[in-house]
């Protein structure tokens, strides 16, 4: 099961799904409000998209599937596993996100000009202040953002006991390896940290070696792997 990042959809996994369709079942949904899917009626939360999944999961009939999540999509197989890991078998996260850093001196003061301008002006402030990624939302998915971005998955990042192979780009900017991927890889028991040339998408960057790598962790029997880190190449 490939789950993709925000903004995205099961289209960014093209690669993957034309090699891995070689050897195994693929199923690729795109999550409510993105790609093919009807647009969200709500603000869903991680924890909505991670109920969602299980139903969706229930209904397609699928049997403990091998997850591989981007990003996004990382934060919602980490809430979903994080208290049913025997209802899936292999985790594979690429430029994994969830990891809520400390509010710095300068962001908090934005957050507090934004709130004063947003009072008085607020068609301004929506078109001012944050992200690109966040202006260009619809209001029920903005409301959905901020659920999403604002909840810290550590915890259940700790709970995960499916063996897992954390992939992260060498370059990523968005999910930075050093902070995210090595986070996850001393909470996940287990865990293995790899890196690869390429950024946040490596994974379409460079996919002939990204799906070496995935395969070859799929294909290998679960056999105890110690807890370590290490770069490919």
């Amino acid at each position: 099961m490939l789950l993709h990042g925000y903004l995205s959809s099961k289209e960014s996994f093209y690669y993957q799904i034309k090699f891995l369709s070689r050897q195994f079942k693929v199923t690729a949904p795109d999550f409510p409000g993105f790609g093919k899917s009807s647009p969200l009626d709500i603000p869903y939360s991680v924890g909505d998209y991670a109920d969602w999944l299980a139903s969706f999961i229930k209904k397609s009939r699928l049997n403990k599937p091998h997850i591989l999540a981007h990003s996004f999509g990382a934060r919602v197989a980490l809430k979903y596993l994080g208290g049913r890991g025997g209802e899936a078998s292999k985790l594979i996260i690429t430029g994994g996100a969830g990891i809520v850093k400390p509010r710095s001196p300068q962001y908090i003061r934005r957050v507090k000009a934004y709130r004063r301008v947003k009072k008085l002006f607020p068609g301004f402030a929506e078109r001012h202040y944050g992200s690109a990624e966040y202006r260009m939302l619809s209001p029920v998915m903005k409301e959905s953002y901020k659920k999403i971005v604002n909840e810290d998955l550590r915890e259940y990042a700790s709970r995960i006991e499916n063996d897992t192979l954390l992939l992260y780009g060498r370059g990523d900017t968005v999910t930075p390896p050093a902070e995210e991927g090595a986070t996850f890889n001393n909470l996940i028991v287990g865990s293995r940290f790899q890196l690869m040339d390429g950024g946040h998408f490596c994974f379409s960057e460079r996919p002939d070696e990204f799906n070496e790598l995935i395969f070859n962790f799929l294909m290998e029997e679960k056999n105890g792997h110690l807890h370590f880190s290490t770069e490919n190449g």
